[in-house]
């Protein structure tokens, strides 16, 4: 429980804690002249009145919108989720830079969407890549994907429909694969053999 929260910049700190790590929708409601913020399952601020709808306003009024979006890579059970926003050039995949990701022979692949298009065109995004599952390689081409899939969306959200479409030229031009999933699967081994299509040695006589 939080008393006598009247500064503007302290509820501007309490909403945007809320906004962010509250798991559960968190209800505003007055009760008694008294702002009482409910968060289920977690704890109850209360908030005396002097200034505080004044401060509530002010807090939602000076929230710029956010240019982001979210896009997935994928190859075959790895998957990068890439967060995209406007910033200033940062790349990082697991809280990583680009050049400390495993393995080094495949740093090459993980720099194509960077060397096909220019650093210049990342220079004003921030691009945060969280990966899981699969092996090194699987994870390797999974970021790659997301990276790129992540630049041509924000160009198509926020930019223009020209440049999105210049992206994605010099993408699938070069490797269709940048920007769609690859569907191939491992097929499953079958009785009667050691894999999917090899039988075992037969002898008639």
């Amino acid at each position: 429980m939080i008393n006598n929260l009247n500064c503007c910049s302290s509820f501007q700190i309490l909403f945007d804690f809320l906004c962010v790590f509250s798991v559960k929708p968190f209800q505003f409601f007055i009760e008694s002249g008294i702002l009482v913020i409910d968060v289920t399952d977690i704890f109850i601020i209360v908030v005396r009145p002097s200034s505080w709808w004044h401060c509530f306003y002010q807090s939602l009024a000076k929230k710029e919108p956010i240019n982001a979006v979210q896009v997935f890579g994928r190859k075959k059970t790895a998957t990068a989720v890439a967060y995209c926003k406007r910033g200033r050039g940062l790349l990082r995949v697991n809280g990583r830079p680009l050049d400390q990701i495993e393995p080094k022979v495949l740093q090459y692949k993980l720099q194509e969407p960077l060397l096909l298009l220019g650093k210049e065109k990342f220079a004003g995004v921030d691009i945060r890549i969280r990966v899981s599952g699969g092996g090194h390689v699987a994870q390797v081409y999974a970021i790659r994907q997301a990276i790129s899939k992540a630049l041509v969306s924000y160009y198509q959200k926020y930019v223009d429909e020209a440049s999105r479409k210049e992206l994605k030229d010099i993408l699938t031009q070069y490797d269709r694969t940048l920007l769609v999933a690859d569907p191939r699967r491992c097929e499953p081994k079958k009785f009667g053999g050691p894999g999917a299509r090899a039988r075992y040695q037969k002898s008639y006589r």
